[in-house]
């Protein structure tokens, strides 16, 4: 099986490549090479999205905002790495 791919959109109109840039090093910081890759993709309309192999992950309006890191690291780690143990970062 091939490693997962993380897709974050983000939109360039509300500036928000930085906390896209964050979020993607947070999760390769995390995760490293049993990732498959973090793509960065431009948008508009006040977009802000994570996927994993196509699964949505997170959404902002959706969610109600932004995922803090611990969050994303447990959506992703359950969408697609299930084994994968998050150590201190891991609520009981």
């Amino acid at each position: 099986m091939a490693p997962p791919a993380i897709t974050i959109t983000y939109c360039t109109q509300c500036n928000w490549l930085l906390r896209a840039g964050w979020m993607a090093s947070e999760v390769l910081n995390t995760f490293g090479t049993d990732l498959g890759s973090v793509t960065l993709v431009p948008g508009t309309g006040g977009v802000f999205r994570i996927d994993v192999d196509g699964t949505q992950l997170w959404e902002r309006k959706a969610d109600g905002g932004f995922p803090d890191a611990a969050e994303l690291k447990r959506r992703l780690r359950d969408t697609a790495l299930p084994d994968w143990q998050l150590g201190h970062s891991e609520k009981k």
